[in-house]
């Protein structure tokens, strides 16, 4: 992948922007630099963040109502990245709606809904609108991600036949989940590991699990509808130094690991040794293991976290889809739609026992 930096672009999309946290600042204006975007507002409920945060990513205007914002500027496009309600609601889906009906495309961090009911209200109005909105789910951005699933269409590699995902996450108690505000911090991680799991091996149709009440930690037992089967290992309790996420997805004699987000290793298919007979651990180089990780030290595009960890590339796919009149391929309303099938079934199932999560009719 070569980069264009933002002022190389031929066309770039007007676009403003609601939200002026510490996440966006960290994560999402930056990317700008290497996106087709012409930053030409920032909104936020303290209109004195928002005019930093304008003069910090060069907005010519600065508001504290998005009503007014896209009543003026006419935007293009609107990032959205803010908080909850005090109900424990995601506050950008009511935003999203406002901006579409404005005749905004929609970017917007995860997550996107507190739930299908919500989801489904705001994917009415996009139909209604006929317009664009895409949730960051940086995980299936990220170069490792991209890779693992090149690696899964292979022939080489074969059918993905089971997938092991870790990450770091507490389920709260089960007399907890059916408030909205002490499911918060469920609802906005479990987008991550969800993200994967649908990206790389589709939608989840079964799923069951065992909950450990002193950490809230939990593994999941998946069944894909491809057949395919996995867990998901909510590793509560686990160190905050250590490295959060560990990915192996198994193939046909053949599996492939990423760890930390970019260590990656293909177990290539075609190594022979026989046991009892085998005097060396050394395979054929045609069929070696292939191992990626990035250097640190140089200043190179690829090991700044903004690229390593998807949000160059999710930000870069939302313009390049918008500018080119077509929907996005991934971080769909539709992708949405599978994690939060997931999050409403860890809300109501109880440990142990099993269901089944129908497809959309």
């Amino acid at each position: 992948m070569t980069v264009t930096y933002q002022f190389e672009y031929p066309e770039r999309l007007r676009c403003a922007f609601i939200g002026a946290g510490g996440h966006s600042y960290r994560n999402v204006y930056p990317t700008f630099q290497y996106a087709p975007v012409e930053l030409v507002a920032v909104c936020d409920v303290q209109l004195e963040r928002a005019q930093t945060y304008a003069r910090g990513f060069g907005a010519p205007a600065a508001y504290d109502d998005h009503r007014e914002m896209l009543a003026r500027e006419r935007p293009d496009a609107v990032f959205i990245v803010t908080s909850y309600t005090a109900e424990g609601d995601v506050q950008a889906t009511a935003l999203a709606e406002d901006c579409l009906r404005a005749g905004a495309h929609v970017w917007m961090e995860k997550p996107t809904a507190a739930g299908i009911v919500q989801l489904d209200r705001l994917q009415a109005v996009a139909e209604e609108t006929g317009l664009t909105v895409m949730t960051g789910l940086k995980k299936i951005f990220t170069p490792a991600m991209e890779k693992v699933k090149a690696i899964l269409s292979t022939p080489e590699f074969g059918t993905a036949s089971s997938i092991s995902v870790r990450y770091p996450q507490s389920l709260p108690a089960p007399d907890a989940r059916s408030d909205d505000v002490a499911m918060i911090g469920f609802l906005d991680h479990i987008f991550h590991p969800g993200a994967i799991l649908t990206y790389l091996m589709g939608p989840v149709r079964r799923l069951s699990y065992e909950w450990e009440p002193r950490t809230g930690s939990s593994v999941s037992s998946l069944q894909f509808e491809s057949g395919a089967v996995g867990t998901l290992h909510l590793a509560a309790g686990s160190a905050t130094g250590a490295p959060l996420e560990r990915v192996e997805v198994i193939g046909s004699g053949a599996n492939v690991v990423v760890e930390n987000g970019v260590r990656m290793t293909y177990y290539r298919a075609g190594a022979e040794l026989p046991y009892g007979r085998s005097a060396s651990f050394i395979t054929g180089d045609d069929v070696a293991p292939l191992h990626w990780e990035p250097e640190f030290s140089l200043g190179q595009l690829y090991n700044k976290n903004l690229f390593y960890l998807g949000y160059v590339p999710e930000v870069v796919h939302f313009c390049e889809s918008v500018l080119a009149g077509k929907p996005p391929e991934k971080g769909t309303l539709a992708d949405v739609r599978e994690i939060l099938k997931l999050y409403e079934l860890y809300r109501r199932l109880p440990a142990g026992k099993p269901a089944t999560i129908e497809p959309r009719s």
